[in-house]
């Protein structure tokens, strides 16, 4: 795509916002809510054609995407939007003249509600779809367009490289810019912003998890066990609410969760299958498999692994700052206590976004409040990990808010 084309597509883009914003606010939500009820079907046209594509376009297996998008989109109601609506936006509140978006990641939930969400406000959407997901933001802005055909004259999904500066400058000369992925991206984007714009930053997150005594025996720990490896294998730990490391409270629970959760990725290799791993991602979890297993047989820590690297378990013997090769690979760490488990996680804090507790009783309140501080923005039990509702705060700024410029007069509804 060249400039001049970008150009003109914003250019587009701004005529078809002067309509939008001469619509009832009301026509626009309403459309929005039976979009959203039609992906959550998963006999849609629109939910079919993405379970056929992703798989082809991010090399996540045909299973994990069908379970992932069953989970995730499950409480995505229309009804769930409405109530958003209601809580983020008094009447008369609007957007911006133009909106860009500059996705990241390869997992459709997060793209579909930023795409959605500057349409709520009247403001035209210019997306930059993300390397690893070609395939979203085009069939989101179709699906709008066939319910609604002006608000489908409010989107345009484009591809172009990062790296061509040109176009880049063009996506930037949006009203507001929201920029999503690594604190590196996001700051290169914030420094080409021109004062003026709006600048909405969502960088580098990553989640946890921690098991207290009650979680950590028994019939009880298989069971949340298994809940922990499904959001760990969803979207093949890709995805900032994929746990990375698991906190285990009390003497022997760390070796007893180890055991668990690798039963547990065991049982899941056939259900959900690992999908494709880029040379360097492979290297990567390669390296922190011999190193554990080095480290393991001075009997320092414990490894669990499965056959061709299909997934890994680290029993580690203290809290750590390690790497993180995701792809099914998650560390456990021995915790003394509830007390000690800020401590131990606040090498994350500033980038913690979910954190899946179970097992702690009366001290679950005081540890979530803890976490809280810490800037998690989702605290679930396992197995919820995976299915934020539409309106989670990932970052403690409301999930429209940040989009809405100045108040609007009441159109008739």
């Amino acid at each position: 795509m060249s400039p001049e084309t970008l150009r003109k597509r914003r250019e587009a883009l701004r005529a078809a916002g002067e309509v939008l914003r001469r619509r009832p606010a009301g026509a626009t939500l309403d459309s929005l809510c039976r979009v959203l009820d039609a992906w959550r079907n998963p006999e849609s046209m629109w939910r079919k054609q993405l379970a056929d594509a992703l798989p082809v376009a991010t090399g996540f297996s045909p299973e994990t995407v069908r379970e992932g998008l069953r989970i995730g989109l499950e409480n995505w109601t229309g009804a769930s939007l409405h109530s958003l609506v209601d809580r983020e936006l008094p009447g008369g509140t609007t957007g911006f003249e133009t909106t860009a978006l500059l996705l990241a990641g390869s997992i459709p939930m997060p793209s579909l509600i930023q795409i959605i969400a500057p349409l709520l406000l009247s403001s035209p959407v210019l997306a930059k779809c993300a390397s690893r997901d070609p395939v979203t933001p085009g069939l989101a802005a179709r699906s709008i367009g066939e319910t609604d055909r002006e608000l489908g004259d409010c989107i345009a999904a484009v591809e172009f490289p990062s790296s061509d500066e040109d176009c880049v400058a063009e996506l930037l000369a949006c009203e507001c810019i929201v920029a999503t992925g690594s604190d590196a991206t996001v700051a290169a984007v914030r420094r080409r912003t021109a004062s003026g714009r709006r600048l909405v930053e969502h960088g580098h997150r990553l989640s946890l998890a921690a098991l207290g005594p009650a979680a950590c025996h028994g019939g009880i720990l298989s069971d949340v066990a298994g809940r922990l490896a499904l959001d760990v294998a969803l979207w093949d730990q890709l995805g900032c609410l994929s746990p990375i490391a698991v906190y285990a409270v009390g003497e022997h629970a760390a070796d007893a969760v180890t055991d668990a959760l690798a039963n547990a990725f065991e049982d899941l290799v056939e259900k959900l299958p690992r999908g494709r791993v880029e040379p360097a991602a492979a290297a990567l979890f390669a390296h922190e498999r011999a190193e554990a297993e080095f480290r393991a047989s001075s009997g320092s820590v414990r490894l669990r692994a499965g056959p061709s690297d299909a997934w890994a378990v680290v029993r580690e013997q203290a809290p750590s700052a390690r790497p993180a090769p995701l792809h099914r690979f998650v560390r456990v760490f021995p915790v003394e206590d509830a007390a000690a488990l800020p401590a131990a996680m606040a090498p994350y804090a500033g980038h913690l976004a979910g954190v899946a507790i179970e097992g702690f009783a009366r001290e679950t309140k005081p540890l979530s409040d803890a976490l809280v501080e810490l800037g998690a923005s989702r605290i679930c039990a396992p197995g919820s990990l995976q299915a934020p509702p539409i309106d989670w705060n990932r970052d403690g700024r409301g999930v429209l808010r940040l989009l809405a410029r100045r108040p609007r007069a009441q159109a008739a509804v």
